[in-house]
């Protein structure tokens, strides 16, 4: 007979910026005692450059957060802080509170934006061009008129912060994205230390991305509507 179950009662697994390497280091058959200064070096190197190669297969869920930025009569081009990496919906807001009125506006290529034959003209803007340079802007169209004021909002996502092993430092990486973390920082850490395992620790790593990427994601019902007002007969 087996007896009544027992569980932890907490949800609170969150291993440091260190025990992620050296839990790395140990799918490379690597020690924790067998670990110098320049193994954690060159493993928060690679756990930094992993994270970079995550803000680059986006979107990342958890570090969408929402902006809100006033914008005034006749200026079109506003910065952006600098960690931000895309933005994934905007809107103009006028008004506040109970009367205040939000209207979604829509994303301009650069090509698009530079095909426009007057950027001056005034009004309510009703689309945006992202600019993602090392200090990225925003520039809409039409520039902001007098009859605001206006303010965008947009939902954007920001850059991962930095992996850092001082003072027990988390990585922040959600619960979920834990594994992928490990075995994607096995596989960089094997190409340096351990060649002879590198394809080994790639297709884990690859497996735990795959997996990890499938919940990366905003469970609603996708509905495709065709636009047909703007279809004639020649």
């Amino acid at each position: 007979m087996f007896g009544p179950q027992v569980y932890s009662g907490t949800t609170n697994f969150a291993p440091t910026s260190g025990e992620i390497i050296m839990n790395a280091y140990q799918r490379i058959a690597i020690r924790p005692t067998e670990l110098l200064v320049t193994h954690l070096t060159s493993a928060v190197m690679e756990l930094n450059l992993l994270l970079a190669k995550m803000s680059n297969m986006q979107p990342n869920l958890w570090t969408v957060d929402l902006q809100a930025l006033p914008i005034t009569q006749g200026n079109a081009t506003y910065s952006l802080p600098s960690d931000t990496v895309m933005i994934t919906n905007a809107y103009i807001s006028v008004g506040s509170g109970a009367s205040r009125i939000d209207t979604l506006i829509w994303p301009l290529s650069q090509t698009e934006y530079a095909a426009i034959a007057n950027k001056a003209s005034q009004g309510k803007p009703t689309t945006f061009w992202f600019n993602r340079i090392i200090s990225p802007t925003i520039t809409l169209y039409l520039t902001p008129d007098g009859n605001g004021p206006y303010t965008i909002n947009y939902y954007r996502v920001r850059q991962i912060q930095d992996a850092t092993l001082p003072n027990g430092v988390n990585a922040e990486v959600p619960y979920l994205w834990l594994d992928a973390l490990v075995a994607g920082l096995a596989h960089r850490l094997a190409r340096i230390y351990q060649p002879q395992l590198e394809q080994i620790r790639k297709a884990d790593a690859d497996e735990a991305w795959a997996i990890a990427a499938t919940q990366n994601v905003e469970n609603v019902a996708l509905n495709i509507t065709p636009g047909l007002g703007g279809y004639f007969v020649r």
